[in-house]
């Protein structure tokens, strides 16, 4: 029967009997059930890591005999959103045949593909290395998990000895050995010597726990881990302070976040210095423990135990030798003091890949950190993407929550770096690599777009997540930035972008724009101007308000945009790109458009200038000149259009096709049509353009460039 929800402290009950008795008699769809629920508890487990199994007995297809199939978590994937198509399903005694040929554990990694020959579910994902784990193990649900406080106790010194004394004997043990065929053979002999048990601890490692059911294995996983997580706490107090107590104290978090602005686009052209990375910051009350105790400079070079964990984090991280308070607004000499650290990483990196390599090893990979430590302020993490640099930071907590656990108990080990490179450069791990997706064209790279909470700007900055970017959503209106807010979650999920208020002409707003940018990325390596306004009057109803208002906006806010983009770009030292969004109007005379198309005008030739001036920097600035784009125009809804209608004699409904009918190519031009522009220069073809001009009108002739 369910325990009571109350009976667990350490870890989340979660099972809904209700659910459960819906799924009765399917074990495999309990089986993605029970797997969601322990990926929903990152107690229990970390993003993408362990894996969970159950064996059913079905019909083969072939014989029409019955016969036992193991359903199992397939290659990748995490357990929390798991679905049947993330499963594998193999036959049970042909995955056991492949005993009979098994030529020992130098061979091991050959037994990989003949689990292709043991599939019985043609539609499975691919089985993962963790596979005969499960299948060598008799029972009908297996979970195998990584608890940071199960792997403390795997991690500590007397670990084995511990185990044995916690659980009485009912937990067995298996020291370290790399995942793969033999290990499953191991497990089943532990199991063999320990009739009885009730789950197996992995050295250095991570669990494995089972039952006759899935409910069964649920409760003895949680039974285990809560046994794990409360001994661990019984022993904090009795050992003293946590990690040998605090060394430092951090300022607030105002000051903090202030440093993390001025040094994260530093931090990020450094660890970009092969490939655009993309930044997480946290400063989690358990990472602030960590970097300001007097125990991190012995723990952090030791690095992580667990395979996922550094498979994520690399073999350890830079703690950076600054102060918290210090003041690093001197980005030039900040740079070069940080200069050698990094190389000393590099080089460090380096000579763990030369002294650990085999003869076969893949190449060496970026030598750059993933994980940064700034005492006093947080952890920094760099990768790929926003997602894979948040989820490296997550494994990097779960690491400290071991090394803390198994220093309450014990000390720390980590994985000897030989045993750690063979994880991290096993051809097995780099064919999955090989069979990533190739990266998008925009991929690493971050965005600001101004006004991008509708028309041009909305759809500019859709393209950049579309082609792999993130992007710094912005407006001046609070509504439609709310209302683009819950669109680009529900389209692209919360690690494609973040919002922040913007009004271009607002110094401050500016500032906390791109220091969001720097916190949430690290940095910016794309900015567009386009937020505008539009005015059509006569030069006889103009207002000094109107012309001031046009040139403040379009003109002045272009200047601070871009000004304050630069400074960011700067500190980088990678390159970038400024685009503008400027208008036919800026090459075009017409009627009653003369503090507008002046404004346009100024906008086009700053940007030449610009251009002109930031070569050397390697950050183009080019312009894209759109016309009569009138579809979610925040500018058309008012009188704007009226405007133009009456300077053309017009209706505004007849609008669309008048300035359709004008062009050469009879089209009436989109945001999206923008949108591709923008893409046109950034996204990998055009990097040795800059202070050009590509019009998006549907062929004006007198908009032709001469």
């Amino acid at each position: 029967m369910p325990v009571e929800t109350n009976a667990f402290k350490h870890v989340s009950y979660l099972w809904d009997q209700e659910e459960a008795d819906r799924l009765a008699g399917d074990e495999v769809a309990l089986l993605i059930y029970r797997s969601n629920l322990l990926g929903a508890d990152l107690r229990l487990t970390n993003y993408g890591g362990g894996n969970t199994s159950c064996k059913v007995t079905d019909t083969d297809p072939l014989t029409g005999k019955a016969v036992e199939i193991m359903w199992v978590k397939g290659s990748g994937g995490d357990l929390g959103t798991l679905k049947k198509s993330g499963l594998a399903a193999l036959y049970v005694d042909r995955l056991r045949s492949l005993q009979q040929i098994y030529r020992g554990i130098a061979y091991e990694d050959e037994m990989v593909e003949l689990f292709n020959h043991c599939i019985f579910d043609l539609q499975s994902k691919a089985p993962s290395i963790d596979t005969p784990l499960h299948g060598f193990l008799p029972f009908k649900h297996i979970d195998h998990l990584h608890p940071d406080a199960a792997i403390a106790i795997a991690a500590a010194k007397d670990g084995k000895r511990i185990t044995a004394e916690l659980f009485g004997g009912t937990i067995g043990w298996v020291d370290w050995q790399k995942p793969g065929f033999d290990l499953g053979l191991q497990l089943r002999s532990c199991l063999d010597e320990n009739p009885g048990i009730r789950g197996i601890m992995l050295g250095s490692h991570g669990l494995f726990t089972w039952g006759d059911t899935a409910y069964e294995s649920y409760i003895n996983t949680l039974e285990v881990v809560e046994q794990c997580a409360a001994y661990l706490e019984e022993n904090y107090s009795k050992k003293g302070p946590v990690f040998a107590g605090q060394k430092i104290q951090s300022p607030g978090s105002e000051i903090r976040l202030k440093q993390v602005a001025e040094i994260a686009p530093i931090l990020r052209g450094f660890c970009s210095s092969e490939k655009h990375m993309v930044g997480h910051f946290t400063d989690d009350a358990r990472v602030l423990e960590f970097i300001n105790s007097n125990d991190l400079k012995r723990l952090a070079p030791l690095g992580t135990s667990c395979p996922d964990h550094f498979l994520r984090t690399k073999i350890s991280p830079l703690v950076l030798d600054l102060t918290a308070e210090e003041d690093l607004s001197d980005s030039a000499a900040l740079k070069a003091r940080l200069e050698p650290a990094f190389e000393a990483y590099r080089t460090m990196y380096k000579q763990y890949y030369e002294d650990c390599k085999h003869d076969n090893s893949p190449p060496v990979r970026d030598p750059n950190p993933v994980i940064i430590l700034y005492p006093g302020i947080g952890l920094f993490s760099f990768s790929k993407d926003k997602q894979t640099a948040r989820v490296a930071a997550e494994f990097y907590i779960n690491a400290i929550n071991v090394m803390k656990g198994a220093e309450a108990i014990s000390s720390y080990t980590a994985l000897p770096r030989q045993e750690a490179f063979n994880i991290e450069y096993w051809l097995l791990e780099e064919a999955k690599l090989q069979r990533m997706p190739k990266p998008k064209a925009l991929s690493g790279k971050i965005a600001l777009v101004t006004g991008s909470a509708g028309g041009i700007g909305k759809a500019i900055a859709r393209k950049f997540i579309e082609e792999g970017a993130v992007v710094v959503i912005n407006d001046n209106d609070e509504s439609r930035l709310q209302i683009a807010d819950a669109k680009f979650k529900a389209d692209y999920g919360a690690d494609s972008y973040v919002t922040t208020p913007l009004d271009v002409t607002n110094a401050d707003e500016i500032d906390r724009a791109f220091q969001k940018a720097c916190v949430s990325f690290g940095g910016v390596d794309i900015v567009v101007n386009c937020a505008g306004i539009s005015i059509s009057k006569s030069i006889q109803d103009h207002t000094e308000k109107d012309w001031d208002l046009l040139y403040t906006i379009l003109v002045k806010g272009q200047f601070l945009i871009t000004q304050a983009a630069v400074a960011i770009m700067r500190k980088q030292n990678i390159g970038g790109d400024i685009l503008n969004i400027v208008s036919k109007n800026g090459l075009v005379s017409g009627p009653n458009n003369s503090g507008y198309g002046s404004a346009k005008a100024a906008q086009l030739h700053l940007s030449r200038l610009n251009a002109a001036e930031l070569g050397p920097d390697k950050i183009r600035v080019n312009t894209v000149n759109p016309d009569a784009v009138i579809s979610d125009s925040k500018i058309w809804e008012g009188s704007w259009a009226e405007g133009r209608a009456k300077a053309y004699g017009i209706t505004v409904a007849e609008l669309p096709a008048f300035y359709a009918s004008r062009t050469l190519l009879n089209e009436i031009i989109l945001p999206v049509d923008i949108a591709n522009a923008c893409f046109v220069f950034i996204g990998g073809m055009l990097n040795k353009s800059t202070g050009n001009v590509l019009n998006v009108d549907g062929g004006i002739a007198p908009a032709f460039l001469r």
